[in-house]
């Protein structure tokens, strides 16, 4: 009993709850309160991140910019290898290069995807997390249920890429295999970052985060 048990561990989609997520280090996303309270001290690597908010444009790419930016200068896995591409799929707006480029993100590694309709926005997505050269893949969609996030969660292991899914509040009721979930609200006096679901943490809020 003990060595099949022994055997099912060894198994790399076998989730570990807290030792598992203490085996990672995370990526620093650039903001040492809200590093404090995710596993790892950062964002969940090769793992599916979801972002719901209200709308978008309220700081949700300011709060990414700074992994993006070590992303895009370092290829997390080797110092040897060529840099990863930041893949963007389906954004509801042109990136801003000089924005990007003052964030810190090198443009000759950006990719942009513009799939033909909604139903190829989670396959462009799956097949750049799995491909192995992408270093982070960010998506928006307001599809994505429960077993297709699965399959995200398995590319984004797969590829040994960081997923980032955008969608609206309304998606906060459904179930969802990502590792970290937040919802973003903004006001006058800042943002306030909710964390939902963290893998190997617990829910929290934090207010006022300055992004």
């Amino acid at each position: 009993m003990s060595s099949s048990l022994d055997k099912l561990l060894e198994n790399p989609r076998v989730w570990r709850g807290h030792n598992q997520a203490q085996r990672k280090a995370g990526l620093a996303s650039g903001y040492p309160e809200l590093d404090r309270y995710l596993p790892g001290g950062g964002w969940p690597p090769e793992a599916l991140t979801e972002i719901l908010t209200e709308q978008y444009g309220i700081g949700e790419l300011r709060l990414l910019m700074p992994a993006l930016a070590r992303l895009s200068a370092e290829d997390p896995q080797s110092a040897c290898s060529e840099p990863g591409w930041i893949a963007w799929v389906a954004p509801p707006f042109q990136p801003y290069p000089p924005a990007l480029q003052q964030s810190g993100i090198d443009l000759s590694r950006m990719l942009i995807v513009r799939p033909k309709d909604t139903g190829e926005i989670l396959w462009s997505a799956e097949q750049a997390l799995s491909s192995g050269t992408c270093a982070a893949v960010l998506f928006w969609t307001e599809m994505l249920d429960d077993q297709a996030s699965r399959r995200l969660q398995l590319a984004a292991e797969k590829g040994h890429s960081w997923a980032i899914a955008f969608r609206p509040m309304t998606a906060r009721q459904q179930p969802s295999a990502a590792a970290l979930r937040l919802e973003l609200h903004s006001s006058a006096q800042g943002t306030r970052v909710h964390i939902l679901k963290s893998r190997g943490g617990r829910p929290t809020v934090l207010n006022n985060l300055n992004l």
